[in-house]
């Protein structure tokens, strides 16, 4: 029967029906990797078995990386069978995980590039899965959620934690939670900003005494504003598949962010949620925009970085910046001003910080073999600020503009306040994270929420 008669009869079928027939199903073309190092399923499969490995890790128990928590009788995560692990299996087991994970992510975003193009809604899920399972677990490699902890319960208490450190309060009484903390924050005040010191009195609260339930509450005041990024990032990349794709890969996929941010329960996702949050309202909202990212300041007060890239892309539209900018006064004054007046002095305590595992701590320790250790500071901050400097202005020449969606394409993305501002930004984190004389692991997520934005390929 040729294709006349085949019509014909669907004509036919379809008058005495009453339906018409449905439209032949045109098939989206299957990705085939050239490479077994471009295939997505080899990369898929690296990604899930290095956060196996990292759950793992966490759910066996106590060793060099988990945290020892005693549930004290609660059901809630995080949860592990308190078997002890020696340290060259944990440590061993964390490091595949990370290699796994790295050449996994390389493959997936090398697909991509290859015209790779999952179904989004399914591959998102995952990583949503992968991150809420790390969650379940103690928080490996760091202490620091101890140290929230202990934050919080000074409030609790009725306390200061920004003049009283918890040293001096469980030397004269007994405490559960402030007896946790690790040296050296045990004679530490918080650096932290009333935003994050809201979310440790929070977790005190709901908490109790129990440290155990406390970390859990941490754990999931670090896991929401996670995936509140990543659901920013994807909107700010709508009607992009492509750049919708490479978020996901970047902030949910990504094993490097899974271990050093979410298991270790770090708070830099509460302050780059909300400067995610600020960049998404720049071209709508500027106000709110403005109240976001004084917010985002009042969280940590190195997202000054996101306020400079926001102003450097309204500065050609002075009302969006006027808004923006009364709107971050308004929430600076409130967070600093009437809410918490000695943090913004206890935070600025954090610049002064020099990392041992940073380039700046071999400089650091030769300096002070000629001079006192304030001067060296000195000397070794004047070094970040001038290679800060040069890298950012290397990367400046070097990074095309890219527009994000929702610009038309007859305007310069130069002209768009959002797409400079996400360039901007990711210049001036990037060149601060390599050059910082106080650099950790989980800094990076700093550049890494608007690195997903800022993909050069189409």
């Amino acid at each position: 029967m040729g294709k006349s008669s085949r019509l014909a009869v669907a004509d036919a079928t379809s008058t005495l029906t009453g339906k018409r027939p449905s439209a032949p199903r045109s098939s989206a073309p299957v990705y085939v990797p050239g490479a077994w190092h471009r295939d997505h399923r080899v990369g898929l499969t690296a990604v899930v078995v290095s956060v196996a490995l990292i759950w793992l890790v966490g759910f066996l128990g106590p060793s060099a990386a988990t945290l020892s928590l005693d549930p004290q009788g609660s059901l809630l995560p995080p949860y592990n069978l308190h078997v002890p692990v020696p340290d060259w299996v944990a440590v061993g087991l964390l490091w595949l995980a990370l290699a796994v994970g790295a050449g996994g992510w390389w493959c997936c975003r090398s697909a991509a590039v290859d015209g790779w193009r999952p179904r989004l809604a399914r591959l998102a899920a995952l990583g949503v899965g992968l991150n809420v399972v790390v969650c379940l677990v103690p928080p490996m490699t760091s202490a620091d959620v101890l140290m929230y902890a202990a934050y919080g319960r000074l409030q609790v208490l009725g306390l200061d934690p920004y003049q009283i450190p918890p040293g001096e309060i469980f030397r004269m009484q007994y405490d559960p939670v402030l007896l946790t903390i690790e040296r050296p924050w045990q004679d530490t005040p918080t650096v932290y900003g009333p935003v994050i010191s809201a979310t440790q009195y929070a977790a005190s609260l709901l908490g109790g005494t129990n440290t155990h339930d406390i970390v859990f509450w941490l754990q999931l005041f670090c896991l929401l504003p996670m995936l509140g990024i990543a659901g920013i990032a994807w909107w700010l990349a709508r009607g992009n598949h492509l750049l919708q794709l490479r978020t996901v890969l970047v902030l949910l996929l990504n094993p490097a962010l899974v271990w050093s941010v979410v298991a270790q329960a770090h708070n830099e996702s509460v302050a780059v949620v909300l400067g995610m949050a600020a960049l998404a309202l720049m071209r709508s909202h500027p106000l709110l925009a403005g109240v976001a990212l004084g917010l985002a300041g009042g969280a940590k007060i190195n997202m000054v970085l996101y306020g400079v890239a926001m102003v450097w892309g309204l500065r050609h539209h002075w009302r969006h910046l006027g808004r923006v900018t009364l709107g971050a006064a308004i929430s600076i004054a409130v967070c600093y001003g009437l809410w918490q007046p000695t943090a913004l002095w206890a935070a600025a305590r954090n610049t002064g910080y020099i990392n041992a595992g940073a380039w700046a701590g071999p400089v650091y320790g030769r300096l002070t073999w000629f001079y006192s250790p304030n001067v060296s500071k000195i000397i070794v901050n004047v070094i970040a600020l001038a290679l800060w400097a040069s890298v950012g202005w290397m990367l400046s020449r070097v990074m095309p503009y890219r527009p994000l969606p929702g610009v038309a394409p007859e305007i310069d993305p130069q002209r768009d306040p959002t797409s400079v501002a996400v360039r901007a930004a990711v210049i001036l984190y990037v060149s601060w994270l390599v050059t910082t004389p106080n650099s950790f692991s989980w800094y990076d997520l700093l550049a890494w929420a608007v690195l997903a934005l800022a993909a050069t390929s189409q």
